[in-house]
């Protein structure tokens, strides 16, 4: 027998719907008849066929009953629907403690920048090596397993192998292997340690000003954030013996986020002592301690830790690509075995297969290969980014943080810090994407009283840099005469 017609299905759906409606309102009631499917298609002007499609569906839900040489009635039992009653606006699922934190933290601009944009965290598309990480891909997708299912939650041995060997060559770092985990990102990594370290009302200490997103992750956990201030040299660690103990302490020591300091090394230190005598971790962020421009990459802080209170934090977005979602944490020995186990409550494993190219490309070399090359293009860029401020506004402008990394600040002397948005706002009008400081600090009182950008130059060439610095000095100009103040010197 040929199947129906989509056509004939749709219209016998409709029937049935029309009346499974006049069911529910009383047209039919339980035990009554209904049409004869000939006289029901000649009063819709449809094929017999139709109407016996729809009566033997609803025949098949309960709705109607067949007897041999009697009419189809309605099934008995089958109510009507009750009476409208005045409806209650519905109440949306009740939020946890964590979700109502979450929701009322300031929401993050997600919309696609302008052409032009000095956002941090991108890199240029022209930088990713696309050939090389292509046969590192097809090397891992022609790796035929016996059997395909789920892996370590720490990550592929051969990734953290390949890891092992490339932090102790880079980095200065010597772990075990099951000291390393693999996690999506380095978001997903500070997230593992906020929720293994952190219950609400702890105290956790963090620089000011400091990586929002970091800082979003242990407010959400119901920590109590303690504001530390930085200086040129990054976390001002004479500041700590003030504070009340600590459970955790969150910090970027190779390149201060955003103003750049590097840690030296009698802070280093301090900060491992002031964490053994109160027992509490410390979180280190390494998120671009590879860009060192006029030096080598310096040592991280986990190097200096004798009594396992550092976890150090990796990525391969600033290096690869922040779309691969590959990072990764060192955590103590004591550590390991939780970190693994919440990693698999989290989302089971790291993708594998991205997992395996990276392994390959580490141990090949290419990885080093490529960031030489990246190290080079993102010095030119800075190179460009500084010679544009410089020529644009000359002493208007003070920089910050640019002997590392892949940003900068720039504090516009001649705009007070209350007309920060506004000129954010007056450049993405001109088809400029800059991000104010301010959001960065914890506490408004904390901030200096001029208007501060953080301009991330490694997704753009040269070129745009420029052409992005001149679009901006006019839009300064423009903030300068509506403010009609003084052109401040340097401070």
């Amino acid at each position: 027998m040929d199947a129906p017609s989509p056509r004939l299905l749709s219209v016998s759906a409709r029937i049935g719907a029309d009346l499974k409606a006049q069911i529910a309102d009383g047209t039919y009631p339980p035990g009554s008849p209904l049409p004869s499917t000939r006289a029901l298609a000649v009063e819709l002007g449809v094929s017999r066929t139709t109407v016996t499609a729809a009566y033997d569906q609803l025949v098949a839900e309960g709705y109607l009953e067949t007897r041999p040489g009697s009419r189809t009635r309605v099934a008995p039992g089958v109510l009507p629907a009750p009476p409208p009653v005045a409806a209650a606006p519905p109440q949306p699922p009740r939020l946890s403690a964590f979700g109502q934190r979450i929701l009322a933290m300031p929401a993050h601009d997600a919309a696609p920048g302008p052409a032009i944009d000095f956002r941090t965290g991108e890199l240029s598309g022209d930088d990713f090596p696309a050939l090389a990480w292509r046969r590192a891909l097809d090397a891992a997708l022609l790796r035929r397993p016996a059997r395909i299912g789920y892996d370590d939650p720490r990550g592929l041995p051969e990734l953290r192998a390949a890891l092992q060997a490339y932090l102790w060559r880079a980095r200065g770092l010597r772990c075990g292997l099951d000291q390393i985990v693999v996690v999506n990102g380095s978001q997903q990594g500070i997230d593992l340690c906020a929720r293994l370290l952190v219950d609400p009302g702890d105290r956790v200490v963090m620089e000011e000003p400091g990586y929002r997103a970091a800082r979003g992750v242990f407010s959400a956990a119901g920590a109590t954030i303690l504001p530390v201030p930085v200086d040129g040299d990054g976390l001002r660690t004479d500041a700590l013996a003030a504070l009340d103990p600590a459970r955790l302490a969150y910090v970027t020591p190779s390149h201060q986020f955003p103003l750049g300091g590097v840690l030296p090394a009698s802070r280093r230190q301090a900060l491992l002592a002031w964490a053994e005598g109160c027992g509490a971790t410390i979180v280190e962020d390494d998120y671009d301690g590879e860009y060192r421009f006029d030096a080598k990459p310096v040592e991280a802080l986990l190097g200096l830790d004798r009594a396992g209170r550092v976890i150090y934090v990796g990525t391969v977005s600033k290096t690869l690509s922040p779309q691969l979602r590959l990072g990764y944490l060192v955590v103590p020995q004591a550590l390991g075995a939780a970190f693994a186990e919440a990693k698999r409550l989290a989302d089971r494993q790291a993708p594998g297969l991205e997992q395996a190219a990276l392994a390959r490309f580490l141990a090949s070399g290419g990885y080093e290969r490529h960031l030489r090359q990246v190290r080079r293009r993102n010095a030119a860029r800075r190179a460009a980014l500084l010679a544009a401020l410089a020529e644009s506004f000359g002493d208007r402008v003070r920089v910050e943080g640019a002997a590392a990394g892949l940003h900068l600040v720039a504090w516009f002397l001649s705009v007070p810090a209350g007309g920060e948005a506004a000129l954010v706002a007056a450049a993405r009008a001109a088809g400029i994407g800059v991000h104010p400081v301010g959001p960065l600090y914890l506490r408004a009182a904390a901030r200096p009283d001029r208007a501060g950008l953080v301009l991330g130059f490694a997704g753009n060439g040269p070129e745009a840099i420029r052409a992005g610095i001149r679009r901006l000095a006019a839009v300064v100009r423009g903030a300068e005469l509506t403010l009609d103040s003084p052109v401040a010197g340097p401070t």
